[in-house]
C-alpha cells in the first residue's frame, strides 16, 4: 500500500512540476529549446517512474528500523542547513561539510568523509565556476 501511497504523490508532484513549468514566460532571447525543457523532461521522468511504482508495488516493502528514520531525518536536516548556510559560509565551505556530513553516515570512516568532502566540494567549485563561468555562492574568503 505505501507504494501506491508514493507513486501517487510522485505523479503528483509531477503534475505539479509540468504546470509550474507551462507558467514560465519564455523571452525573445531564448534558445530553440526554451527553458521549459528541462523541467517537462524531468516532470515526465518523475511521472513515469511514479506510474510504474504506483501499477507495480513491491509485495510487502519493508521499512527501515527507528535509527535508520532517524539517520534520514538528520540527513534531510543537514541539506536543510547547507541550503541556509551557502550565502552565509559561501558554496565551497558549506559544500565541504555537507558532502563530508554524509559520506561518514555513508560508511566512511571520519579522515576519508573529510577528505571526500574538501575534494567533491573543490572539485565542483573547478567544473562549474572556473571551467563553465557559473555564479557560486561567495563565502567570506571570496570563494
Amino acid at each position: 500500500m505505501s507504494d501506491r501511497i508514493f507513486g501517487v504523490v510522485g505523479i503528483l508532484i509531477a503534475i505539479g512540476y509540468v504546470i509550474a513549468a507551462l507558467a514560465i514566460e519564455e523571452s525573445f532571447l531564448s534558445d530553440a529549446v526554451g527553458p521549459k525543457a528541462f523541467p517537462l523532461i524531468i516532470a515526465a521522468i518523475l511521472g513515469l517512474s511514479s506510474a510504474v511504482i504506483a501499477l507495480r508495488p513491491d509485495a510487502e516493502p519493508t521499512w527501515p528500523g527507528l535509527g535508520r528514520l532517524v539517520e534520514i531525518a538528520a540527513a534531510v536536516v543537514v541539506m536543510i542547513l547547507y541550503a541556509e548556510m551557502l550565502p552565509v559560509a559561501g558554496f565551497v565551505i558549506a559544500t565541504a561539510f555537507a558532502a563530508a556530513y554524509l559520506a561518514w553516515r555513508l560508511g566512511s570512516v571520519p579522515l576519508e568523509a573529510v577528505l571526500t568532502g574538501i575534494g567533491t566540494s573543490v572539485g565542483i567549485y573547478v567544473i562549474f565556476h572556473l571551467v563553465l563561468g557559473l555564479s557560486l555562492a561567495r563565502g567570506p574568503f571570496g570563494f
